[in-house]
């Protein structure tokens, strides 16, 4: 076969790309486990950082991640519709993936029409468990919305009462830096601590407000500084935290919690 023809070019092309193939599909195999790890990590830290024992913006080492997760949190699972923590044979609590849950319709529901544009509810949602001395002290529920270019994911942590917001850490956003990608900003985060997710009546009343200057949570326990030109993102935040808190959300858990004195 002539080296300069056709024929030799177009086989020789189609050999180096089956190689290329080949080469890409063994190395996605390789890694896909140390992409799950990965992400395990990276929530597992957002976790840490919504219940205050990661301090938004600081430093820790892959190591002190696990250590202080195991030591600390334990992964339950919920029953949305009611409220109830379920035990089954085939879910691992650690490794269940809630989103993909969500997506699948034998696993989910139709939502309720509602302003965070939640499509589907996952009949089983994760909760994660902040135990001292033996006694569960805060609960991190997983959240998500839509934003201004997509959905924010991300956690709330509530207090042993299941009303005083310890943190909110997203981990994953669309958002436009220095605008509504400032719900990544350490400073930002630095605000949620203290405020009261609910009234009295046991209503969701966490409320981003546009201006700043709110004061601190003993003088507005329900709201907290809009994102400086973002009112979408803000209006977001604020809507997602309703659903999720609300009846269609975490409601029925956070009732019978409240029921049984604690998460």
């Amino acid at each position: 076969m002539q080296v300069n023809s056709a024929r030799y070019t177009l086989l020789f092309a189609t050999a180096v790309c089956l190689v290329c193939s080949l080469l890409v599909a063994s190395t996605t195999v390789l890694l896909r486990d140390r992409q799950h790890a990965n992400q395990l990590l990276y929530l597992q830290k957002n976790i840490l950082q919504a219940t205050g024992l990661v301090k938004p913006g600081a430093e820790v080492t892959d190591r002190e991640v696990v250590e202080l997760f195991e030591r600390n949190i334990r992964i339950r699972l919920v029953d949305l519709s009611t409220g109830d923590y379920v035990e089954h044979p085939s879910i691992d609590p650690s490794r269940y993936d809630q989103r993909r849950a969500r997506a699948d319709p034998a696993q989910s529901r139709m939502a309720p029409p509602n302003l965070s544009q939640i499509k589907r509810i996952p009949n089983i949602a994760t909760v994660a468990l902040v135990v001292k001395d033996g006694k569960r002290v805060q609960v991190v529920l997983p959240i998500e919305g839509i934003g201004l270019y997509g959905t924010l994911y991300g956690f709330i942590a509530l207090d042993r009462d299941l009303t005083t917001i310890r943190g909110l850490a997203f981990y994953e956003n669309r958002e436009t830096p220095g605008l509504g990608g400032e719900v990544d900003n350490p400073r930002w985060k630095a605000l949620w601590p203290g405020r009261k997710a609910f009234d009295e009546t046991g209503k969701p009343r966490i409320t981003l407000v546009k201006g700043g200057g709110v004061g601190p949570p003993e003088q507005a326990p329900y709201q907290v500084d809009a994102l400086s030109g973002a009112t979408i993102t803000s209006n977001g935040v604020t809507r997602m935290l309703q659903f999720w808190l609300g009846k269609n959300g975490f409601g029925p858990f956070l009732e019978k919690a409240r029921a049984r004195g604690g998460p």
